[in-house]
């Protein structure tokens, strides 16, 4: 498609992969509305970036109906791309795990994900157009030590990615999944400053650039799942 006058909402857009991808948009001429639970964050990225900035929690489940409402009204009513990007992490070993390690994680990267697309999708239907992209992680295709609670929400939007496939192709609508392995991002990170680049890993404008070439393919094909890996990142 082309970007150019589309209308794109990125949740988790202050910081990272996020605002990267949304600033990558808006520079190809998209009008983009970018969340995050933090205000004054939200509100820097956006001036940053020339993005619309939208306080948003997704985890917040009860909250989603009308903040995906206000959204397609910051976008005038219509939405072309979905990238669902936020997303946190805990990554206690079998033993120390706790329930609410699983309900906070869950409740965003699954839970409020799910129902964020689901308020969404039927504007998209109602267009016969629209592509959605899910941020994964290389955990979505091989568990590891520490990885049963991030792991399994990733194992889990990547089923609910082929699902939506399905269900959606008909309706013209394309859904990816985007796998980043190790970004050099403020993921995991209690402070939320960003990781120090290094030239042998990746970094957020690696996987803004994947995500915009799907973007990019014509309307009549789509990418159904890719992963970027650094070359040699030891």
């Amino acid at each position: 498609m082309n970007i150019q006058n589309s209308k794109i909402l990125v949740t988790g857009g202050s910081l990272g992969i996020g605002k990267e991808t949304a600033k990558q948009l808006v520079e190809k001429g998209a009008t983009v509305v970018i969340t995050g639970r933090n205000k004054e964050r939200i509100e820097q990225a956006a001036q940053e970036i020339g993005a619309i900035p939208l306080v948003f929690d997704v985890s917040d489940l009860d909250s989603i109906e009308a903040k995906a409402a206000e959204c397609l009204e910051l976008l005038g009513g219509s939405i072309d791309v979905l990238l669902n990007n936020a997303g946190i992490g805990a990554f206690p070993l079998l033993g120390d795990i706790t329930k609410e390690d699983f309900l906070k994680v869950f409740n965003t990267n699954v839970f409020g994900l799910a129902l964020v697309t689901q308020a969404l999708v039927p504007t998209m239907k109602k267009q016969q157009s629209g592509t959605i992209i899910n941020i994964g992680s290389t955990a979505s295709l091989k568990g590891f030590a520490r990885g049963s609670v991030y792991s399994a929400s990733k194992f889990a939007v990547r089923s609910m990615t082929q699902s939506w496939q399905a269900e959606l192709r008909k309706d013209n609508i394309r859904v990816c999944q985007v796998n980043p392995s190790e970004v050099t991002t403020a993921f995991a990170k209690d402070d939320r400053q960003e990781r120090t680049t290094e030239p042998n890993k990746l970094e957020p404008a690696d996987i803004a650039h994947t995500i915009v070439s799907v973007i990019e393919m014509d309307n009549k094909g789509f990418i159904p799942e890719v992963t970027v890996w650094a070359t040699n990142p030891f």
